[in-house]
């Protein structure tokens, strides 16, 4: 079997005073970082930093707009509109993209964050809005998503999608996320982690909670970079992929396979 597939985490999630993730011990056994823009997490200081480290250990990175939610983690609903919800996109965005251009480590992709991201799947006028977002800055980002509608826009705009699996996280049988308010929504034992993982990936295919098989074309793989033990997670499933002749490697490489 040869294969190719990215590692992907979200990160540079820390502001001000206050720290979240381990991001330097994540380094090593990441291909892609999904850099916090500022809303509901991150600050000018932190991206700076995290796309400095990327850049020095090869880590593509991609902006991870979230909903402006410091308190709430972006983890909350929001209501918003159309206009809202793509201009926030478009600030974080040229956020990123600045500190980018400055460390000469150039955008590779874009992750909506949290709940922005989950209400993407179901909602079109949220979808539409980041699709549009993304398009008009650069639309040669890739956009990486779990499904849904903001799959479905991202291609009828033309971008090219890399569809994500998560390591650390149950789904639900219409292949949405289990809420995290859910006992064992956020799976923790490292063994479990890397077992699913590597049937999702092999068999090309997520496995709801229930039981349900529902077949993906898998691009990479998610780890939470504030799950608890995060970078034993990366540093032991890094390994075992190539241990099983995976080869680790950045969005567009294992998205072209």
């Amino acid at each position: 079997m040869s294969m190719i597939i990215d590692i992907n985490c979200d990160i540079g999630e820390s502001f001000g005073v206050y720290r979240m993730g381990e991001d330097v011990k994540m380094m090593p056994y990441i291909s892609s970082a999904n850099v916090a823009c500022g809303f509901h997490a991150g600050d000018p200081r932190v991206m700076h930093h995290t796309v400095k480290m990327a850049k020095a250990h090869g880590v593509r990175v991609g902006a991870h707009p979230g909903f402006p939610d410091l308190v709430g983690f972006g983890r909350r609903n929001f209501d918003m509109t159309y206009e809202q919800i793509r201009t926030d996109v478009l600030y974080q965005l040229g956020a990123l993209s600045a500190f980018a251009q400055d460390a000469k480590w150039p955008l590779q992709h874009v992750k909506p964050h949290g709940q922005l991201n989950n209400m993407a799947m179901i909602n079109p006028e949220y979808a539409e809005a980041i699709i549009d977002a993304v398009y008009h800055f650069n639309p040669e980002l890739l956009v990486i998503s779990y499904g849904g509608l903001l799959t479905e826009m991202a291609l009828q705009q033309g971008l090219m999608v890399a569809y994500e699996i998560y390591a650390d996280r149950e789904y639900q049988a219409d292949g949405q996320l289990m809420p995290r308010s859910m006992p064992g929504s956020v799976i923790q034992d490292v063994d479990t982690i890397l077992e699913r993982t590597m049937r999702m990936v092999t068999d090309q295919e997520i496995v709801a909670v229930t039981g349900e098989h529902l077949p993906r074309k898998i691009d990479t793989i998610c780890i939470h970079g504030d799950t608890p033990g995060a970078h034993e997670i990366a540093r032991r499933l890094s390994a075992f992929l190539q241990e099983n002749g995976i080869s680790i490697a950045p969005l567009k490489s294992a998205a072209n396979t």
